[in-house]
């Protein structure tokens, strides 16, 4: 399917492999010279919306029974059902659904081998998941840790859940995730091995992680213990990688905000090259490369946020683009202890709305 999109530039017809097919489609059709309202820019304004977005037409008319569900798709031999956790006013859904799903490849190719169904994490009919198990929409999305809008879901003809994308994700990356799937690259190599072997997770050989005054000075001791009983703050981790256009998003948007870098006094922040090779002693005090780090980590995007208590644990990570309202959300979440409370940063959000109406 990628393919395609090469044999629309005559020059490169015939000069791809599959490894490079995605970034190739990337920098041909997905340069960060963005529209005006486009998510990869570092003015787009994430507040919710004012008017409702609606999903395609195409979308599977489900009565949300996952396993009769996934049963269908299987009966007309696609690979699986993909759920799409999203909401009304989300604009970070409305871009998802508007950058991937007005493009025929990728509708053709959604289509034929999966059965896709949305699921409104503030709603309130009742899903029946796989497992038999049965409890409304927003309990569903709460226990499947969709923390952020959209988040996708790709269930297997076997009822297994395979794969999980969490916020907004870009067209190449979508397509890689898809083939991932439909092409049972899934049973040779973890997602982030996918990634770098089409290119769409690539080393950079150029540019420069950007500078910032918040952040940690080396030795980078992260350890979070009895034995470094000084940090008395969660830990902020901030994977990033040189030459990285959302990044420099990051950095030029939600980061230059004087309200969020004063939210940030709360943390200590750490920046860690993805593929560098600086000593890092983790927050679980296990002493490694920072590009192994991440590597264990699992991070297939940058930038990613990965939030630590006091203790070394663990609470949230944003692992896509993100902007002030998300930011400042996640921010508020983890210095205030929320998270202690609720089992989500999703759970967390709708108290705060339920609490908001009754005043």
């Amino acid at each position: 399917m990628l393919g395609r999109w090469i044999d629309r530039v005559p020059a490169l017809r015939g000069q791809c492999l599959v490894s490079c097919l995605v970034v190739i489609t990337a920098a041909v059709f997905f340069m960060p010279v963005q529209a005006q309202d486009s998510i990869e820019r570092p003015g787009f304004s994430d507040k919710p919306l004012k008017t409702p977005i609606t999903t395609p037409a195409w979308f599977k008319l489900s009565f949300l029974e996952l396993h009769d569900d996934v049963m269908d798709a299987k009966k007309a031999g696609k690979r699986g059902i993909i759920l799409y956790f999203g909401q009304k006013y989300c604009p970070y859904c409305k871009a998802f659904l508007h950058d991937n799903f007005t493009k025929r490849d990728i509708v053709h190719y959604t289509r034929k081998h999966f059965d896709v169904i949305a699921i409104n994490v503030k709603g309130s009919r009742l899903v029946t998941d796989v497992n038999g198990d049965v409890m409304p929409e927003n309990e569903y999305a709460i226990r499947y840790k969709a923390n952020f809008t959209p988040t996708i879901v790709f269930v297997g003809t076997d009822g297994k859940y395979l794969l999980r994308l969490v916020g907004y994700q870009s067209p190449y990356r979508f397509m890689a995730a898809l083939e991932f799937i439909a092409d049972n690259h899934i049973k040779k190599m973890d997602f982030r091995r996918f990634l770098r072997q089409v290119n769409v997770l690539v080393k950079p050989d150029k540019g420069q992680l950007a500078k910032r005054s918040f952040y940690m000075k080396q030795p980078y001791v992260l350890a979070r213990s009895r034995r470094f009983a000084h940090y008395s703050r969660p830990l902020l981790v901030i994977f990033e990688q040189r030459d990285c256009y959302a990044c420099d998003v990051l950095h030029s948007g939600a980061l230059s905000d004087r309200r969020i870098l004063n939210r940030l006094r709360a943390f200590d922040v750490v920046q860690i090259d993805i593929w560098g090779k600086t000593p890092v002693v983790t927050p679980a005090g296990k002493r490694m490369k920072s590009s192994a780090w991440a590597e264990k980590m699992n991070i297939t995007y940058t930038p990613t946020l990965v939030f630590f208590s006091r203790a070394g644990r663990e609470i949230i990570r944003v692992e896509s683009i993100i902007h002030f309202n998300r930011l400042a959300g996640v921010l508020e979440y983890v210095s205030s202890g929320a998270w202690k409370r609720y089992r989500t940063f999703l759970a967390w959000r709708a108290s705060r709305k339920r609490d908001s109406q009754h005043k």
